[in-house]
């Protein structure tokens, strides 16, 4: 009857979560990752709700049930594991929502004045990066970026308005006189 009520969980929670067609916004696409903050709210659960951060395995430590892998899940995804896990014998009709409270950074390398890691903000965007990072230096092709998407296996050359995702490598070329 446990695994019935648990199927019936994890199915109403996906339906729920399918996007909305166009006007579906970008963060039911974001996946999480390692040194992302997570707000869980467990209602009528407060020694269970807070801050909690994503180890580098992709882990949710958690009041009560431990370790739960969210690394790669959409903020749905991991909601609907974490109210399974509540249901397996611990609460009868866990309610949970999740929000990132601090997104993971994003890295911009190569020809800018201060190539590193910085904080990443809603609506980022490769010009916005390069801003961050004190502009481009008198070396760069400004036609000449890449994106790494985090997890992605090679880079991409994208136009300056593309958006930039947290975790994401941006590369600035040099150009060649």
């Amino acid at each position: 009857m446990r695994a019935v009520l648990m199927r019936i969980i994890l199915i109403a929670a996906v339906l729920w979560a399918l996007p909305g067609g166009a006007e579906a916004d970008a963060t039911r696409a974001y996946r999480l990752g390692a040194s992302d903050a997570l707000r869980v709210t467990v209602f009528d659960e407060p020694d269970l709700s807070g801050t909690f951060s994503v180890d580098g395995g992709g882990r949710l430590a958690l009041p009560l049930i431990g370790e739960v892998r969210v690394g790669g899940l959409t903020l749905e995804e991991a909601e609907a594991r974490i109210v399974a896990r509540l249901a397996d014998g611990y609460l009868k009709h866990p309610r949970v929502a999740l929000e990132v409270a601090n997104y993971r950074p994003f890295y911009i390398l190569g020809e800018v004045r201060n190539p590193g890691q910085y904080s990443y903000a809603e609506g980022m965007t490769v010009m916005k990066a390069v801003a961050l990072a004190g502009g481009f230096t008198y070396r760069a092709d400004e036609d000449d970026v890449e994106i790494t998407a985090a997890g992605a296996p090679q880079a991409r050359e994208v136009p300056p308005d593309t958006a930039v995702m947290p975790g994401d490598t941006i590369r600035i070329g040099e150009r060649f006189f």
